[in-house]
């Protein structure tokens, strides 16, 4: 857990909690009873495809059994109850996978043209354009069509679940971000906020809309 994600939410309101992970599914609830919003974080490691119905198709870290079985469970779980979401990277992807979508799982040997989704720059630092797509919540909260973001990955939503919509594209196609209509607040991006809230208004918009929806929340 980088400490950017903490320090992102305290600085801009909230009180950051680190949930443990538990195998258990009654302790999973408790936790979930506890906290007004969930936000999943970038993992590092990429979930196993089989969770998506594919085989491994090139060389890549896998994200160990426990964790994603509880950040899916707990994903899962916060839907019905219709708690505020934030996917960042690896959690929209999470996100995605958690409610039947898949994953492109490398963006560099299966989308042609693509740009460069890893970048070599600072995180501090915006790298490439995403467009943001019309009638969405993320183009409202963030009251524009387009913004510039760092990017650090190299996996996608590939097939999007049902029940999300696309709300942010690369020029290359590459889904940026997606979003649930149906929910009080469910919103993924595949970039990080978390590294450009101090400078970036948008960032700022994103995160402070999240803990926003979290605070009308009675935890039970």
């Amino acid at each position: 857990m980088r400490a950017r994600y903490v320090d992102a939410i305290r600085d801009l309101g909230g009180i950051p909690f680190i949930l443990p992970i538990t195998d258990d599914p009654a302790l999973r609830s408790d936790l979930l009873r506890c906290v007004d919003g969930l936000l999943i974080t970038g993992s590092g490691p990429d979930l196993d495809p089989r969770l998506y119905g594919e085989s491994q198709t090139s060389r890549y870290k896998i994200m160990s059994p426990e964790r994603a079985e509880f950040e899916l469970g707990l994903v899962r779980q916060a839907l019905r109850r219709n708690r505020p979401v934030l996917g960042i990277c690896g959690g929209l992807q999470l996100l995605n996978v958690a409610m039947g979508g898949s994953l492109v799982q490398d963006i560099t040997d299966q989308v042609p043209g693509a740009l460069k989704h890893r970048q070599e720059t600072a995180a501090t630092r915006p790298a490439h354009s995403v467009s943001l797509l019309p009638n969405t919540a993320l183009r409202g909260i963030l009251g524009r069509d387009a913004l510039r973001v760092n990017t650090s990955h190299h996996q996608s939503p590939k097939r999007v679940a049902r029940g999300l919509v696309v709300n942010a594209v690369a020029a290359d196609g590459v889904i940026e971000g997606l979003e649930s209509p149906r929910h009080r607040f469910v919103i993924g991006v595949q970039w990080h906020p978390e590294f450009l809230y101090r400078r970036d208004d948008s960032s700022r918009r994103l995160l402070k809309a999240f803990l926003r929806r979290s605070k009308q929340i009675s935890p039970q």
